[in-house]
Order: C-alpha cells, then sequence, then structure tokens
C-alpha cells in the first residue's frame, strides 16, 4: 500500500489520489488500509513520502561517495532525478513536491514530513559544501540555493515535458558552488 501510495501520490498528487485507487494497484482489501494505518490517508501519504525521502537520500549519498566537488554533486543528483522523470514519462519529478506544494501549508500531519526531508537533503548538501572548505553558514545558504535550484529544474521540466531545465541548472549550478 505505501508503494501504491507513492506512484500514485507522485503523479497525481494528494487531492489527485483517492485511497480506492490505491487499494486497487495494491491490490488490497479495503479492511487492510485501516488496519495498517488508522490515520487513514495522511497518515499513509506520510509513509509513502517518508519511503519515497529515503529514496533520495540514498541517490544522494551514493553519488556523494564519486562526485568530486559539491558542484559534481548536485549536477549528478539532477542527471539522475531527470533521468528518473524520464523514464516515467514526466510522471515523476521531486516525490516530495507535490504534496508539499498541495497541503503542506496547512496539514499539520505531512507538513512536518515534507519539511523534516527537505532538510535533510539540504544537510547532506551543506555537508558537502562544508567538506568542500566552506564555513557553516554559507554552506547551509548554499545548500538551500541549490536545493531550490534542483525543485525549480525539476517543476520546470515536468511541466514543460523537457529535460531542458535540468541541462541548464546542471550547467549554472557548478559556478555558483565552485569555491573561491
Amino acid at each position: 500500500m505505501v508503494e501504491a501510495a507513492r506512484v500514485l501520490v507522485e503523479a497525481n498528487g494528494y487531492h489527485g489520489t483517492g485511497l480506492k485507487q490505491v487499494l486497487e494497484l495494491a491490490e488490497a482489501p479495503r479492511g487492510s488500509l485501516y488496519h495498517h494505518f488508522p490515520g487513514g490517508k495522511d497518515e499513509l501519504v506520510g509513509e509513502a513520502l517518508t519511503v519515497a525521502g529515503r529514496e533520495v537520500d540514498r541517490i544522494v549519498a551514493e553519488l556523494a561517495l564519486t562526485a568530486p566537488t559539491p558542484g559534481d554533486l548536485v549536477r549528478a543528483v539532477l542527471v539522475a532525478l531527470g533521468d528518473r522523470m524520464v523514464a516515467a514519462d514526466y510522471s515523476k519529478g521531486c516525490p516530495v513536491a507535490t504534496v508539499a506544494l498541495e497541503v503542506a501549508a496547512n496539514n499539520e500531519d505531512l507538513q512536518p514530513i515534507c519539511g523534516g526531508i527537505y532538510a535533510g537533503w539540504q544537510h547532506a548538501l551543506a555537508d558537502a559544501l562544508r567538506v568542500d572548505g566552506r564555513d557553516p553558514a554559507e554552506a547551509e545558504e548554499l545548500a538551500a540555493t541549490a536545493l531550490a535550484l534542483i525543485e525549480g529544474a525539476l517543476v520546470l521540466a515536468r511541466a514543460s515535458r523537457s529535460r531542458a531545465p535540468i541541462d541548464q541548472v546542471g550547467r549554472r549550478i557548478g559556478k555558483l558552488l565552485a569555491a573561491d
């Protein structure tokens, strides 16, 4: 059910995903939903977001092992997420953004999950920048900027059904993150 919710929510958004759809995709009986997720849709979506966030965490961690600079890391993350998007015919973008844009502002259950996932990604990028010699405050600010560029590129690419925004940001991010 978690994987089904993850797939549907990323493609259709929170409001565009019904529990009946999730159960059909998961081939699960209705009673199992409330047995495993007594908090209903929000609890299920929260778990789906957490799993999706961990997937991106793994991608970033694996790429960080071979990326020589923070700029290379961000470019590699963009390429990986762009490849994932294109392979899904643009039905996938950021696994968190759709829910964050739709409901995080007024949903007390999902907002901390979305915020926590983004904070973790920003922290991972800031760590790479600190290792590269940036002071902590500058590293946090640059990491927030890089994350905003990644998210923006994914949204623009998905909206235009074109990889061009991802490639454009990828070409510029290295200059922004280059150590002085």
